[in-house]
């Protein structure tokens, strides 16, 4: 087999090459890895399905370096493949789709990525792209509009970017014009939402425990959509939702619709925004399918 690091020397607070380098130094497969650095947006998912349409059939393992943007890509270059299993070193900021895994921690050693074994791993499906966490829409996708926007005006995020984004979703984004369809239910007939996520995985936004029933493995969509309510109340429900306890709470019974599902489909106004493991797209209608044992994922033991 051959291992193939895929590092997005941008991720987190420096470039990680050389500390997963140091700790290859003696091991029995150091000579049977590969190192490949991103060199923007949409690279690694080109780099991935080039090397494996250049030894067609050789057994590979992609291990994603970088934050969930970088492993998204890793992830949609390797779905199809065949023999190729993949696994992550997460160093970026939020690392939301490993915490259903043990965390981050649980992939810091390097050695232990090489020889873990494997299981099915679900995706999410839009089009032709894939989502191995969450796609959301709503509140927090003009959130993260907002912080996009600072970014490129700045040149990197910041609190007082997320503070913006906060307000600016707080006076434009409470109520939503979008209707959600879950394998043929129409879950808001209204029409309206705060926010909607559709999930594979449970963390979303960093520390968001937005689907605490999901399963990476189960060939389930959770789908939880949030019904317009005032900034008072959002205020009182941000502590359960962060925690993950809004799906059992009686205090949120009348405002949280969840659904598990295979198919959900997205009606809204021309303009839409979704986001697909933190990249925003613009589509005012799309399906999402459940894509189950889409991939093989290595994953170490805890």
């Amino acid at each position: 087999m051959k291992y193939v690091f895929v590092i997005n020397p941008h991720a987190g607070a420096e470039d990680s090459t050389d500390r997963i380098r140091a700790a290859l130094k003696g091991s029995d497969k150091e000579a049977d890895c590969e190192f490949y650095a991103t060199k923007a947006v949409g690279d690694a998912i080109r780099f991935v399905k080039e090397r494996c349409a250049e030894t067609p059939g050789e057994e590979l393992r992609f291990i994603a370096c970088g934050g969930d943007g970088t492993i998204n890509e890793v992830f949609n270059g390797a779905v199809g493949q065949e023999n190729v299993s993949v696994t992550c070193y997460p160093c970026g900021s939020g690392n939301d789709f490993v915490k259903v895994f043990g965390g981050a921690e649980c992939f810091s050693d390097v050695k232990k990525l090489l020889d873990a074994p494997t299981q099915k791993l679900d995706l999410l499906k839009v089009g032709d792209r894939y989502a191995n966490n969450v796609i959301n829409f709503g509140f927090d996708t003009t959130v993260a509009i907002t912080i996009n926007k600072e970014r490129e005006k700045t040149g990197h995020g910041n609190k007082n970017a997320y503070t913006k984004g906060i307000v600016t979703a707080l006076i434009k984004s409470m109520k939503n014009t979008v209707t959600v369809t879950a394998d043929g239910e129409t879950i808001n007939p209204a029409g309206k939402a705060l926010l909607c996520t559709l999930a594979n995985g449970k963390y979303v936004g960093g520390s968001f425990c937005c689907a605490p029933r999901a399963k990476t493995d189960d060939g389930l969509i959770e789908v939880c959509l949030i019904r317009p309510i005032s900034r008072l109340r959002f205020v009182k429900i941000l502590g359960p939702y962060t925690e993950g306890k809004h799906l059992d709470d009686p205090k949120m019974k009348d405002i949280v619709v969840y659904r598990q599902a295979k198919k959900v489909e997205i009606d809204a106004p021309a303009g839409f925004a979704y986001s697909l493991d933190g990249e925003i797209i613009y589509d005012n209608r799309f399906t999402v399918e459940i894509a189950p044992a889409a991939l093989d994922f290595a994953c170490p033991a805890e």
